[in-house]
């Protein structure tokens, strides 16, 4: 595997740099695959209850769950909003896939714990966990403008109605800002009715995000970021998503079809970028 190549697990806790952490989490457009050997503990915030988990590869991560919350869709929404966070180089912990075996939950005391692996059997989703980062206080650490002008603008394009003033999702590991749980993106899906108008449609939850009073360059950063987003970029993607997260209730739409929507989103809200780059700029 990629960190046992290089790493034991002593020598990176004591000598790895995020720097270079981050040059392997981002060097490939595709997500390793973990078997979940051990359950450690729940992390009760928000509801979908994830976990601190441990896997084959001797590290450790934080599991996002898909028989919790909004199921696959929390996790499809997770994946697409941390890896185009990731190709526009922001720093987000390195995602992979995580497999649950179905004997995981049948010895849980707790129940609803039990009841939440015992549906979660299969593919997963989960990001590499950093040890003793903090949650990022705005009070206590400034950001410049050009990453809080980033940051609102991937927000802004995601539809991320979180990374507010309640759920700043954002951590300080080694002196740097990383991004998590962008599980509350593309809020289209979830009623999945008019998504091309949703698309191109007004984002009003921007007026909430945290980085917005210090976020003055919106317009460089719109122009730059468009030319990174690329239709190629964005179809690898949003071909990340596993196809057995891709048959719903209530759809007679095929796995394919269903990402060529994801697709169509995404490349429509692109070209609706200098709108909501205004929006955001009017907003603050």
């Amino acid at each position: 595997m990629l960190y046992q190549k290089y790493f034991s697990r002593q020598f990176t806790a004591l000598l790895i740099t995020n720097d270079y952490l981050y040059k392997i989490m981002s060097t490939a457009l595709s997500l390793r695959t973990v078997n979940v050997t051990r359950y450690i503990q729940p992390l009760r915030e928000g509801g979908s209850l994830p976990a601190l988990a441990e896997a084959d590869d001797d590290f450790k991560y934080v599991l996002k769950f898909k028989g919790g919350g909004h199921g696959v869709k929390t996790l499809i929404a997770e994946l697409i909003g941390g890896e185009v966070a990731r190709v526009l180089g922001l720093k987000v912990p390195e995602l992979v896939f995580a497999n649950l075996d179905e004997a995981f939950g049948r010895t849980e005391g707790d129940e609803e714990i039990q009841d939440l692996l015992k549906a979660s059997k299969g593919l997963n989703l989960a990001l590499h966990f950093l040890s003793g980062a903090i949650n990022y206080d705005p009070v206590v650490t400034s950001v410049n403008a050009e990453l809080a002008s980033q940051i609102v603008w991937l927000d802004s394009y995601l539809t991320n109605v979180d990374r507010t003033f309640r759920n700043v999702n954002m951590l300080i590991w080694n002196k740097e800002l990383w991004l998590i749980d962008h599980g509350s993106c593309l809020f289209f899906q979830y009623t999945w009715t008019n998504w091309e108008t949703k698309a191109t449609g007004p984002f009003a939850f921007i007026k909430d995000h945290v980085l917005l009073p210090k976020a003055t360059l919106l317009t460089e950063v719109n122009t730059k970021f468009k030319k990174l987003l690329t239709e190629e970029k964005l179809r690898s993607i949003v071909a990340l998503i596993p196809d057995e997260w891709l048959h719903w209730e209530g759809t007679e739409e095929t796995p394919e079809q269903l990402k060529e929507i994801y697709f169509q989103f995404l490349f429509k809200r692109l070209n609706y970028a200098d709108n909501f780059t205004k929006e955001a700029q009017d907003a603050r």
